[in-house]
């Protein structure tokens, strides 16, 4: 259990998302996740993430456990039902892996396969209630199990609400902190401030929150997720400084070196790095803090 003895000891967690290919050369995968070894904690692999078809979760999670890097298996309600996940579990829990991520997963509307059904035949809730009765000896139905799995649980979180809200987050939140959870990922982050409401509610040092670093690959990308994602604030001081940067992608780094370093030396448990394909920039990231 490599991260909660770190949340134990109230270290910085350094993770990183990680997507698997679309495709079976996992080449690359391999090749960037491997060159992040001893400076990742874990890497966080997503469950075909805005519900773009790709290898699973747990595949590359056991390709990666396969090569000596710490995975965190996310697990999905969108498309398997209740005993499909317990499947997934098992086998997980069977080959090593013992961090999972639990999410709900976006509409396949999202998504590259338009035509498809979801499923959620069972919410985010009760899959937490499965995880937790899997790693009690007994599935779902309540037969027990021949063994039972030990998994430390992450889900997600959105800080940046206010209000009504945020008192119906925060209270989510407590009941999935019930259910098992351990630590909570946020959606990215650029300033801090947007937080302000949801950080005057809880303890950081009680409370393991890990925001989503995300590296910007260019001005326009920056405008569009400040016009069109919810829940994601980008100050216009940082469309302007990428704007006007004689090297953008250089300058896009260095905005998620100082976010990072913001959120270390502000109290929060961890940070997640998501760079979508540009894993070989995380080095960089990381040598600039």
């Amino acid at each position: 259990m490599h991260l909660q003895s770190k949340f134990d000891s109230g270290e910085f967690l350094y993770l990183a998302e990680i997507e698997p290919p679309k495709g079976v050369d996992v080449s690359d995968m391999l090749k960037n996740a491997k060159q992040l070894k001893g400076k990742i904690d874990a890497f966080i692999v997503p469950e075909m993430s805005n519900a773009v078809m790709r290898m699973s979760s747990l595949g590359a999670s056991l390709l990666l456990k396969n090569n000596g890097l710490n995975p965190i298996f996310q697990v999905c309600c969108r498309d398997r039902n209740r005993l499909a996940l317990q499947a997934d579990l098992l086998a997980a829990g069977a080959a090593g892996i013992t961090h999972v991520m639990a999410v709900a997963g976006e509409d396949p509307s999202f998504g590259d396969h338009h035509q498809t059904k979801a499923v959620y035949d069972i919410d985010l809730m009760g899959l937490l209630k499965g995880i937790q009765q899997l790693q009690e000896g007994r599935d779902m139905a309540g037969i027990d199990l021949s063994g039972a799995p030990k998994f430390v649980v992450g889900s997600t979180l959105n800080s940046g609400l206010s209000g009504q809200a945020l008192e119906m987050e925060l209270k989510e939140m407590s009941a999935k902190m019930a259910g098992g959870v351990s630590f909570f990922i946020t959606p990215p982050l650029f300033d801090i401030s947007t937080m302000k409401s949801f950080l005057s509610r809880i303890d950081l040092s009680k409370t393991r929150i890990i925001p989503t670093v995300l590296l910007l690959k260019s001005v326009g990308m920056a405008r569009y997720m400040a016009r069109n994602v919810d829940h994601v604030h980008i100050p216009d001081e940082i469309i302007t400084r990428i704007q006007k940067a004689p090297d953008k992608i250089r300058e896009c780094v260095s905005i998620a070196a100082e976010t990072l370093s913001t959120l270390k030396e502000s109290g929060f448990g961890g940070a997640v790095l998501s760079t979508i394909g540009w894993e070989d920039k995380i080095p960089e990231i990381l040598e600039k803090i």
